[in-house]
This record gives structure tokens, sequence and C-alpha cells, in this order.
């Protein structure tokens, strides 16, 4: 086996999911806060827009995204003009196609965690003159820490198994955009099961690795 064709396509997983798990939970973290316990009209619709990738299939994702992203979009020539090429089959492009698979199932497990924070606690800190950020930065978030944690971990795993969209919008590239979901689909077609079993085996050991803490972060 040669083993940097094998850990190649691991390696490059595990910087993209890593990337992408910042960004949703950065992203989630925010907009879970505001939509917890917010009441307005469309509520209902925005969560379900919020939600939405996680029941759509991949290549509709994928579709989306290669349209929104295209060279012929506004962010396709904003970043062409930064950059000097264009954003598509770039590592850039497999971190947003993660990303956005991967922020409902974060945001769910986030915004539950802090549904879930006393509101009690969070008024007795404001009437003792405390602001929001503050409410929010020494109440809310410690309390809810462990969802959070759970939040980033499933965040960084629906990313690590990230298939369709990713092929669509940042190709299968070795060494650019070649993760391992993408390694398995070329080497099983192409007949190398060794290689395309060494790395579902690698895929399988992550993913039951995160979920296992995730299990036993909530049972502390």
């Amino acid at each position: 086996m040669d083993w940097h064709t094998f850990f190649g396509p691991i390696g490059l997983s595990i910087q993209i999911s890593v990337a992408a798990s910042v960004l949703v939970f950065a992203a989630s973290l925010l907009i879970a806060w505001r939509m917890a316990k917010a009441r307005f009209l469309g509520k209902s619709v925005l969560e379900t827009a919020l939600l939405l990738p996680l029941v759509l299939p991949p290549t509709v994702v994928g579709f989306v995204l290669l349209v929104v992203l295209g060279r012929r979009s506004w962010i396709g020539k904003a970043y062409e003009s930064l950059f000097g090429g264009p954003i598509l089959f770039t590592w850039e492009s497999a971190v947003i196609a993660a990303a956005v698979v991967a922020f409902p199932l974060a945001y769910r497990t986030i915004k539950t965690g802090l549904q879930g924070v006393d509101p009690d606690l969070e008024n007795a800190a404001r009437a003792m003159g405390a602001g929001e950020w503050q409410v929010f930065r020494y109440i809310t978030v410690p309390l809810a820490s462990r969802s959070l944690a759970s939040g980033y971990i499933l965040g960084f795993c629906r990313g690590l198994g990230e298939f369709g969209a990713t092929l669509m919008v940042a190709g299968n590239i070795p060494g650019r955009t070649q993760t391992i979901p993408t390694a398995i689909y070329v080497a099983s077609d192409g007949g190398s099961m060794t290689m395309a079993w060494a790395w579902a085996g690698a895929m399988i050991a992550l993913s039951f690795l995160m979920l296992l803490l995730v299990g036993r972060m909530s049972k502390d």
C-alpha cells in the first residue's frame, strides 16, 4: 500500500472538516442564540430554511452551491477578482460544501442546548446589571457547554462524510480536494477494493470515535 496515497485524503478530509466545523460552530452558536428564545413573525419559515440542507439530497445542495459560487455569480466574481481564480474546485469550495451540509445538525444540537438553560439564572444576571453579551458569555455558554461541544463534534463528523455536494463544487483533485468519501468512490469504481476498504475503515474509525465522545459527554 502506498502510504502517501492512503494518508493524503485522510489528512485533507480532517483539515476541511476542522475548517468547516469552526465556521459552522460560530454561525450556529450566534444564530441559535438569537433563535432559541426569539418570537417573531416568520420564525418557523426561517428555521425551516436553516434546516433544509439536512433533508435535501447532497446533489441538490451541490447544484445550488454550483450556481451560487459559479463564475457568473457575484460571489464567484468577487473571489476571482481578489484571488485571481475561480472558487469552484478549490480547497475553499470543499470547506463551503462541508459547512453547508453540516450546519443544520450542529444548529439543532446547539439550539437545544441553549433552550435548556434555566431562564431564571439568565434573568438573575440581568437583574444584577449584566448586559446581554455578558449573560451569554458567562451564564448561557458555560451552562450549555456540553451541547455546544456536541454540536461542534457532530458538525465535524457530518463534514467529514460529505460526498455529493463536495464532488459537485470541489471535484476530486488529489492533494487539493480529494476527501475520503470521494477517494473511496474513485477507488471502488476503479476496482481498487483494498484501498477503498482501507479508507472506509479509517472513516468508520474516525466517526465512531467522535460519536463515542459525544455519547460520553451526554452521560457525564
